[in-house]
Order: structure tokens, then C-alpha cells, then sequence
């Protein structure tokens, strides 16, 4: 083909492609390509244009997903938490981590002091696994106590701890470890009397104050608390042992704040035991050491101060994330009672900062669900004794944590469901134990246990259904007041009557006569007939109407002088 003939086919062919021709593309892409003069500039404007809006719009994706997130867990945490066994179930959770996390912490922390001491790992966490076995059974034996039969041995409690804690001071009866008198061996088993007394001045202490309520004046409250209160912190004091008894002290501070003491009063007679307190503290040479190094007027590293220093030497170690489980260098000897009084001080340095906090929420929630189940609960016996125990339970954690960190000066108080220890976390999971089975008697739970809605726990220990508590009548004075109306008996019925089915409402407080109080005679009325056609109303009712007809009269017109 000639140069001619070339050119002229050229240019038909680019007529062809031209937009509107008839070989042109239907699509647009190739006219948004850049021109050969502004290409390379427009190119990269668009791109990191395009590339901005993307991470724009990737980064408000992410926040709604989060938002979205928070939205869902919490519309879900709080349809969990109003659920009717949430406090029941929450109870039951944090105390089976707490424990089992307290059995991996002993291991670790007394696994090299066992080895040099016998060759094996495992002499005080088989130790401790029997305890807590121990205080599982009581655990589960309190679920099965009926609030009742609770405030029939209430003072039966208190009087045998009285006597265990007169008991331990007789030489040959208490043994004496460390230069004090705090333990009783019976068969093998050591048995201290200071954390049997915390329960059962908990328990009769709610009893005794439940009735009284806060109308009660001052001396109704006081005695007998205060004697026996005061009685049982002499009786630990002289084992001695100042710790416990300004924890016994402050329980029954406990109780009477939750019964209606005024608080002035209550600040009033902490401000006298504190005093006390530290007069007892400065009258021993070994509690005056401590609290000197607690101020900081000592500087004998070896001496007081040697435990808190190595105790905060060990949080020091441990950062944020810690240095691993069982990585610890201050159970090699260097920290004393690593496995008990300071085993906070391994999970600060094992876990981190981050474990520490995870423990400290989680004492935070037991002690919000426990106060929850205060508040919700209807007998007044329960609430004292579920807040109580509450209270105790995060004090001791408060101590055992302020001396570890060197806020409190040191004390013998031992983390609850944490340290090792044998009386002590059988008696924590007992008082766990009460408090699940306060839990249950929330009113939400105890309709919904009645319904049949009972849990896989309540399913497979087979626990009774809670009843329902019913506050007993107030007695009236005699001589005073109106007395009351006899009733007319109700009309006999034509026809065979069915018996009306029991209802737990006509019982007494749980079943127990000797906790109710005499009813006042209750007026019978007329059985209820259905309205005739006419809505004329039975005689009985019209009746009652003609009877009441002058008092509603002079209701009337007081309400119109009062209204003129």
C-alpha cells in the first residue's frame, strides 16, 4: 500500500475511535487519563486524596465498630446484672478465682522454701489444697442453713468462741508459737479461736440487732454488743494478737452503723479504741519497732524494716507486666512469709502491676455485689450479716495490701482467699457461703427459684427453695390505743368448699414460731360473691357501704373547708 493509501486508512481508523464514532468504547476511562504536560502531578494529588478520604473513612469505621462494641457489652452486662441469681452466681464466681488463684500463688511461693526444707515442692500447698477442700464443704453447708436455724445457734456461737478464746490462754491448753498463744491443737489440727469469734459475732451481733432496727435507742443497741465485743478483743489482746482484736473491734462498729447507731456516736467510740490501740502498740517493744519503721524513724534495713523493704523491692521487680509466673526472686529466701502475710507481694512481682490491679477489682466487685445484696435483701437479719461480712472481707484485704505497698505499718492480717493459711480460708469461704445464701433470698430470686428457674448449682446440690420473709406485726402496748374488733363469723357456704391451698404468707418468719410474734385478731370478712346482671351489690357489700356512708360524709365536707 502507498504512503497515501496508509495516511488515508489512518485517518479513517481514528474517525472510528473518535467519541461518537462507530468503533468508539462505550467506556470513559481512558478521557480521565492526565494530559502529557500536568500528568504526573494531578496523578499524585488524586492519589493521596483518594488515599486520605480511605484512612478517613477506614478510622470512623473503626470508631463505630468500637462504639458499637461498648453499646452491645454493656446493654449485655446490664441485662446480666438484672437477672434474678446475677448476685448469687456473682458470689459464686469470684470466689472460685480468688481460690484458685490463691492455690497457684502458694505453690509458687513456698515451692523453693518446701525444697530446701524436705526435697519436695508440695508440703504446704498440699497443705493449703486441704483447707480450701475444707472450706469448700463449709462453703457448700451454708448454702444449706435456713436464716432461722442461723438465729437459734447465734448465741450458742458466740459463748463457745468466748470460751475457745479463755481457753487458749491456759498453759497446756493453747500452744505457744512466737511468744503468743493463739492456736489449739486438736487431733492434729490446729484450730484459732480469734477467726471462729469474727463469725459469731457477726452472725448473733445481726441477730440481736435485726429486731431492734433503728428505732432501737442507744442502750437497746449497745447492750449486749458492747460488752461482749469489748470482752472478746481483751480475750484476743492478751494472747496477744492487737491485730485481730481491732478487727473484732471494727466489726462491731460494723453492725451497730448498719443498725441506725448515729454515726457521731460510732466516730466517737472508734476515736477511744484507736487510742487504745495505740497505746498498746507502743506499750510492746516488736509493735513499737514496726510502727516506728512504718514513720520512718528507723533505718536498720535488717531489722523492721526488712520485710516492707522487701516487699516493695519485689512490687519494684515485677513493672507492668511482671516476670513471669514463678520467676520470682524474692521467695529465694529474701522475703519472709512470702506465702502468707506478703503474698501480694508475688503477685506484684510475678504478674505485674497488671495482676496486682486484676486482684484489686476484683475484691472491689466482691465488695459492690456484697453490698448489693444488702441493699436488695428484705430481712433485716440478712442485710446486717451479708454487709457485715462484706465490710470484713474488704477491710482485711485493705490492710493486707496498705502494709504490703508500706501504706499501713505491718500487721499479722492476711489477704482473704489469697494467703495460705487453714483457719482462716475455711472461715472466708464459710462466711462466702452466708453471703450466696443471702443472695438467694432476694425477693427477684426467691420468685424465681419458686417458679422453677433454679441454676445448674442450685440443680446439682439439690438447695432448698428459699421462703419468703415476712415481717412480724409489731406487738400493741396495753392500755393504749382503740382495741380491736371482733370479727363476725362469715356466713356458711351451700355446697362443698375445696380447701385453700397454703400459702408461705401465712407462716411465720421461715417456718419458725419462736421468731413470730402473736398476730392481732383479724376481722373476717364475707367471701366475695360475683355482681349480678344489674350490677346491684351483694347485701354484704351494700351493707358495708351504708356503714361507712357517714364517715365518707364528714370526709367530704372536711375536704371542702379545707379546700374553701
Amino acid at each position: 500500500m502507498s504512503r497515501a493509501g496508509k495516511a488515508a486508512a489512518a485517518s479513517d481508523t481514528d474517525s472510528d475511535l473518535a467519541p461518537g464514532g462507530v468503533n468508539a468504547p462505550e467506556s470513559t476511562e481512558f478521557d480521565a487519563q492526565p494530559q502529557d504536560g500536568d500528568g504526573p502531578a494531578t496523578g499524585s494529588r488524586g492519589a493521596a486524596g483518594a488515599r486520605a478520604a480511605s484512612t478517613a473513612r477506614t478510622g470512623a469505621d473503626v470508631a463505630r465498630t468500637g462504639a458499637s462494641l461498648l453499646r452491645g457489652g454493656a446493654v449485655g452486662l446490664a441485662t446480666a446484672l438484672r437477672r434474678p441469681l446475677a448476685s448469687f452466681h456473682l458470689v459464686l464466681g469470684l470466689t472460685a478465682v480468688l481460690t484458685v488463684m490463691g492455690l497457684i500463688m502458694v505453690l509458687s511461693a513456698s515451692s523453693v522454701e518446701d525444697i530446701s526444707a524436705t526435697g519436695s515442692p508440695w508440703g504446704k500447698f498440699t497443705s493449703q489444697l486441704i483447707y480450701v477442700s475444707l472450706g469448700v464443704v463449709a462453703f457448700v453447708f451454708a448454702l444449706y442453713l435456713r436464716p432461722a436455724l442461723l438465729r437459734r445457734v447465734a448465741l450458742g456461737g458466740v459463748l463457745v468462741s468466748i470460751a475457745l478464746l479463755a481457753a487458749v490462754l491456759v498453759p497446756g491448753v493453747g500452744t505457744m508459737v512466737g511468744g503468743a498463744r493463739r492456736w489449739i491443737d486438736v487431733g492434729g489440727f490446729t484450730l484459732q479461736p480469734s477467726e471462729i469469734a469474727k463469725v459469731a459475732l457477726i452472725v448473733w451481733g445481726a441477730h440481736l440487732l435485726a429486731d431492734r432496727g433503728r428505732k432501737g435507742n442507744i442502750k437497746e443497741l449497745l447492750l449486749p454488743l458492747g460488752p461482749v465485743v469489748v470482752l472478746m478483743a481483751a480475750l484476743v489482746v492478751a494472747e496477744p494478737n492487737q491485730s485481730t482484736a481491732m478487727i473484732i473491734v471494727a466489726v462491731g462498729a460494723m453492725l451497730l452503723y448498719y443498725a441506725g447507731l448515729s454515726s457521731k456516736l460510732i466516730a466517737s467510740l472508734l476515736v477511744v479504741f484507736a487510742l487504745l490501740g495505740i497505746f498498746f502498740a507502743l506499750a510492746e517493744g516488736y509493735r513499737s519497732a514496726r510502727v516506728q519503721a512504718w514513720l520512718g524513724r528507723t533505718d536498720d534495713a535488717l531489722g523492721a524494716n526488712y520485710q516492707s523493704n522487701q516487699a516493695r523491692y519485689s512490687l519494684a521487680d515485677g513493672g507492668l507486666f511482671g516476670v513471669g509466673l514463678g520467676n520470682s526472686t524474692a521467695k529465694w529466701s529474701y522475703l519472709p512469709n512470702a506465702h502468707n502475710d506478703f503474698i501480694f507481694a508475688i503477685i506484684g512481682e510475678e504478674l505485674g502491676y497488671l495482676g496486682a490491679g486484676v486482684v484489686i477489682l476484683m475484691f472491689g466487685i466482691l465488695t459492690w455485689v456484697g453490698m448489693r445484696i444488702a441493699r436488695r435483701v428484705a430481712d433485716p437479719f440478712l442485710r446486717l450479716m451479708a454487709a457485715s461480712i462484706t465490710t470484713l472481707i474488704a477491710l482485711q484485704a485493705i490492710i493486707n495490701m496498705g502494709y504490703v505497698v508500706g501504706l499501713l505499718p505491718v500487721t499479722g492480717i492476711q489477704l482473704p482467699l489469697l494467703s495460705a493459711g487453714g483457719n482462716s480460708v475455711i472461715l472466708v469461704l464459710f462466711m462466702m457461703g452466708l453471703l450466696a445464701n443471702a443472695a438467694r433470698h432476694e425477693p427477684e430470686a426467691i420468685a424465681a427459684l419458686a417458679g422453677g428457674r433454679e441454676g445448674r448449682t442450685g440443680r446439682l446440690l439439690r438447695l432448698p427453695k428459699p421462703l419468703p420473709y415476712i415481717p412480724p406485726r409489731p406487738e400493741r402496748p396495753a392500755g393504749r390505743g382503740p382495741a380491736p374488733r371482733q370479727g363476725r363469723p362469715a356466713p356458711a357456704r351451700r355446697g362443698p368448699s375445696q380447701p385453700a391451698a397454703p400459702s408461705p404468707y401465712d407462716r411465720h418468719p421461715y417456718g419458725d414460731e419462736s421468731l413470730g410474734r402473736r398476730r392481732a385478731p383479724r376481722r373476717d370478712l364475707p367471701p366475695m360473691r360475683p355482681q349480678g346482671r344489674g350490677g346491684d351489690p351483694w347485701r354484704g357489700e351494700r351493707a358495708g357501704q351504708q356503714r361507712n356512708a357517714p364517715q365518707q360524709r364528714r370526709r367530704g365536707q372536711e375536704k371542702g373547708r379545707r379546700a374553701w
